[in-house]
């Protein structure tokens, strides 16, 4: 039976009726138009579907909407604040020209956002470690590892 449920998302107040069991990537993009997160496997496999909880990257295509009632969740939409320059992993995807087909970027790019948040002056190794778990069917990972190394490196100047 269909419940209100109160989210913020990107900073938004928003509210929903659904399943409370309603994995978030539905709700995100069938209800709220929120379509940065991508359905890729459905299992928690592949970090197509990865947003922010809070600092951490989960993948709600396997995260029940009651499960983030109360947090702060942020998509790709809303990883730059409103009206201000890209992100620095955005922007590094774009110059390191890391997209192909581009299904799989979200989750690189959730992902890497967060595992920089938490230590932005990450070497490959951790970068390599952090980004382990996502999946690119196109082959750019060479790309994508520059572009999280170039952020990595504007996110260090930025915080010096």
């Amino acid at each position: 039976m269909p419940v209100a449920i109160a989210l913020t998302v990107n900073g938004k107040k928003l509210r929903v009726e659904v399943e409370p069991d309603t994995p978030l990537l539905y709700v995100l993009r069938n209800d709220l138009n929120i379509t940065g997160p991508k359905f890729g496997c459905g299992l928690a496999q592949c970090g197509a579907c990865t947003v922010h909880v809070g600092t951490d990257a989960v993948r709600s295509c396997v995260t029940p909407v009651s499960a983030v009632v109360g947090e702060k969740i942020t998509t790709l939409e809303g990883l730059a604040p409103e009206g201000k320059a890209l992100h620095a992993v955005q922007q590094a995807f774009i110059d390191e020209d890391a997209a192909q087909c581009g299904y799989c970027i979200n989750g690189w790019i959730m992902t890497a956002a967060a595992l920089l948040a938490r230590n932005p002056k990450a070497n490959d190794a951790e970068i390599r470690q952090g980004l382990a778990g996502l999946k690119c069917r196109c082959g750019t990972h060479m790309r994508i590892l520059r572009a999280v190394k170039r952020a990595a490196a504007t996110l260090a100047k930025q915080s010096a």
